[in-house]
């Protein structure tokens, strides 16, 4: 059984693990590179991952813990708790002072997101959700765009760790924008995921995400009132990468066939 202010818990925490985000100096001293060109990791994404770890579990023992520096663990989260995080979302950002980078923090039960947080420092906007709730960023609640794609403004990744997928990324978003109002891209999904929920953006797409790059956003698209899925809409899982979109509800998937 879960504690009743689980989620004011859980937001204590990325907050005090955010303020390591804003502190870290030298960071370009601090790298290492990881599987994959261009895919790195700070000793500062270690860091908050360790403590996000300690805190988390120690709140919800009964919890297993998946994030983006614990690959290797094959962490199984089809039964029980979990927590799905990434402690820094946006890590060639964060390197490069770019300031758009962001903490992401889901509990899934039975492999299914109940809670989503996402916290970035830098604009001191905390998203959050728990499922059947709604979605609120600094304590307002938020909701999906009303607007058409025609109307829209379109955001997408370009799985820049799968080289292989860079070519058909571009098509795809050739598809949305030749049709959409205009076109952004921020580098973090999960912020990307946000942008969505709050109506700011119309639309996302990425060809290839891990479960950590999207659990706690998606939630929040949801409970803001717009969809998830991959490109063909079929939904979403939090076991393994995939292909994410996330929409408003004005805004129809394009057949890519």
């Amino acid at each position: 059984m879960l504690k009743e202010n689980i989620l004011s818990e859980v937001l204590k925490i990325v907050h005090e693990c955010g303020d390591i985000i804003l502190s870290a100096t030298d960071i370009e001293r601090k790298i290492h590179q990881k599987e994959g060109k261009g895919n790195f990791v700070t000793d500062y994404d270690s860091r908050v991952q360790s403590a996000l770890k300690a805190k988390l579990l120690a709140l919800v023992p009964e919890a297993v813990f998946l994030g983006e520096e614990d690959q290797m663990d094959h962490t199984d989260i089809s039964k029980g708790y979990a927590f799905i995080v990434d402690p820094i979302d946006g890590t060639a950002n964060f390197i490069r002072g770019y300031n758009a980078s962001c903490i992401s923090v889901a509990l899934a039960k039975n492999g299914i997101p109940v809670l989503g947080v996402v916290y970035n420092p830098y604009q001191k906007e905390t998203y959050y959700a728990e499922k059947g709730k709604g979605a609120y960023l600094n304590g307002e609640r938020i909701y999906a765009s009303e607007r058409t794609l025609e109307e829209g403004v379109i955001l997408f990744g370009v799985a820049p760790y799968n080289k292989e997928l860079m070519k058909t990324s571009f098509e795809v978003a050739y598809r949305y924008v030749s049709r959409a109002e205009d076109l952004r891209r921020s580098g973090s999904a999960a912020i990307d995921l946000c942008m969505v929920a709050s109506g700011r953006a119309e639309f996302f797409f990425e060809m290839v995400l891990s479960p950590w790059d999207y659990a706690a956003g998606a939630l929040l698209v949801e409970e803001a009132g717009g969809f998830t899925g991959d490109l063909e809409g079929k939904p979403l899982t939090y076991d393994r990468k995939q292909t994410v979109t996330a929409r408003a509800p004005k805004v129809e998937l394009i057949s890519l066939t």
